[in-house]
Formats: C-alpha cells, structure tokens, sequence
C-alpha cells in the first residue's frame, strides 16, 4: 500500500522543486528596460521639446523676428568690419608686395647674371618670389613718370643698374632685416633696400584694425548673451506655473532645461540667417558705389562677397551663443522655482 502511494507523493513533489521559471522571469523583469528602450524615450524627449519650442515660438511670430534681427545686427557688425578690413587688404594689394626688397646690382652686371641671380633667390627660403627689371628696362620707366625722356637720352650712357625685386613669404621685421642682409652678401649686389618704415606702418594699422574687432567683438557678445538670457527669463516667467508643477511631480532640472535651450538655439539659428543675409546684400549694396570709384582710377576692384566658410562658422557661432545664453538664464532661475 505505501508502494502504491509513493509514487503520487514524487509525482507532486517533484516539479515544484524542479520548476525554476519564475523566478527567472521575475529576475528579467527586475533589470528594467534595456538600452534600445531608453535611447527611444530619450530621442523622443529631445524632439518633443523641440516641437514645442518651435510651436511655443510660432506663436509669436513678430517678437521672435525682431530678437532675431536684434541679434543679427549685432552679429553682423564685427563680421562686416573683418570682411571690409580683407578687402582694404586685397584693395592695397598683398602685405608682401608692399615690403618688397629691392637689390640694386653692379653696373657692369650683364642681363644673363641678372637672370641667373633671380633664379637663385626664388630658391632662397623666405621668398615668394624674384623679378628682374634690366637696365633698359629701368631707364624706360624712369623716363615715362620723371618726364624727363628728351634730357635722358643725352645722356652719353645709362646711369641706372638693374634691379631686382624680390617678395617675401611673411611681413615681419626681423625675418625681413635678417633677409635683406641674406640678398646683400649675394654676388653682384650692390645695395639692398628695404623700407623698414613702411613695414612696421602696415603692421600697425593690421595690429590695430585687428584689435578693434576683438574688442567689438566681445562687446557685442556680451549684450547677445544679455538679449537671449532676458528673452528666456520672460519666456520662464511665461511658464512658472508649469514648471514648478513638473518639479513638484518628480521632473528633473535637465527635463525643465531642455525646451529652453532648444529655444536658445533656434534664436541663435534665426539670427545667423538673417545675419549672413545682411551682410550679402550689405556688401552687394556697397559694391557697385566702390565699382564705380574704383573705375575712376583705372582699376576693376570689387568687393568680394561673404564666403560660405565664414558663413557656416557665423551660423555655427549663432547658435552656440543662443544655447550658453539660455542656459545661464535657465540656471540663473532654475532655482528659483524649486517646489518649497
């Protein structure tokens, strides 16, 4: 009789012993949801803030363009200071041009040494490039711009040596002074001459244009940053009661921060637009006056336009602008709506 029983005790006890389904189970619920689920959720989150600071700033339409075209100007100014100081820059022709060397040669030097003696020099380093004028050549010239042809040609012989003019690579006075020195121990060189005065005047003036835009520049950054941060503060102020709901059920700062600079930034992205935009049609409008003077004295100058690099980078530097600037704001108030 216990033979008979033994069996349907082992029957009953042994699967629930060998059963380990749910606890399995149980464990993979426990470990939460896996990385595909969060990047989803959190994808999902960035665009849902960024719907709704586009709708938030659709609605004001005209508010929204004139903080745009504010911030544009601003931009556009050390922007359009720098690309008028490259285009004086072309208008007077390279730096280096204007510290050219000139090396006066010997009298008794032949055109073939001439020849021979730029050709060398282009190889030299530091030099951009080599050109000769003959004697000739020289005496040609001289007697065009002095005016004083019929008297030249009396002359019993040429007076003038031949020259060399030699371009360096980079405007800069001791690099310059240690190459003229270089050139006057050469073979039939005479004298070099370089205007040293004239360097350092064309040094000056770059020196001090460049630090005039530096200075605009961080000026104006700071009252881009004080114009997106006071737009933001009034667009939280818009929305404290919202924000200090979500924080009281459980949302966190980055949740609250997230709209906001994604606000920022679409501010800083409209701005770069209609900053880019003024400047083309600024330079364009300026360009047929500067056609028309430049023509006056013999000369085809144009302005050059706004390149796309520069462009990218003004966008680029927009939209960073609107994003530091909305989250000062937003940190600035964040912890003012803390729920008390």
């Amino acid at each position: 009789m216990s033979a008979t029983r033994s069996p349907k005790v082992s029957e009953r006890v042994a699967p629930k012993a060998a059963d380990p389904q749910p606890q399995k189970k149980k464990r993979d619920e426990d470990d939460g949801p896996d990385f595909s689920t969060l990047l989803h959720a959190w994808i999902e989150s960035h665009r849902a803030s960024l719907l709704d600071s586009l709708r938030r700033l659709g609605k004001q339409p005209i508010g929204s363009f004139f903080t745009c075209l504010v911030m544009a100007v601003a931009l556009s100014l050390p922007m359009g200071l720098s690309l008028l100081l490259n285009n004086v820059e072309r208008l007077g022709g390279s730096w280096q041009r204007a510290a050219q060397i000139s090396l006066y040669l010997q009298i008794d030097a032949s055109a073939n040494e001439g020849e021979q003696l730029r050709e060398q020099i282009k190889g030299l380093p530091g030099v951009a490039d080599a050109e000769y004028i003959s004697r000739e050549q020289a005496l040609e010239e001289f007697q065009q711009q002095s005016g004083l042809g019929e008297a030249l040609k009396e002359l019993p012989q040429n007076p003038l040596p031949g020259v060399v003019l030699v371009t360096p690579n980079e405007v800069d006075k001791a690099t310059l002074e240690a190459l003229r020195q270089k050139l006057s121990e050469l073979p039939k060189v005479q004298q070099a001459q370089l205007d040293l005065v004239w360097v350092e005047r064309l040094a000056a003036i770059l020196k001090l244009g460049e630090r005039f835009v530096f200075g605009l520049t961080v000026l104006l950054v700071s009252a881009l940053l004080l114009v997106i941060g006071n737009t933001i503060r009034l667009h939280i102020e818009n929305r404290r009661t919202e924000i200090e709901v979500i924080k009281l059920v459980g949302g966190t700062d980055s949740y609250v921060r997230r709209p906001f600079l994604y606000m920022g930034a679409l501010y800083g992205f409209g701005a770069g637009i209609l900053s880019w935009g003024v400047l083309a049609f600024g330079l364009n409008w300026l360009n047929d006056a500067v056609v028309g003077l430049a023509g006056l004295y013999g000369s085809n100058f144009a302005l050059a336009g706004v390149p796309v690099a520069d462009g990218l980078s003004l966008l680029l530097g927009a939209v960073l602008l609107g994003y530091i600037g909305a989250w000062i704001a937003v940190a600035r108030h964040l912890r003012e709506l803390a729920p008390k």
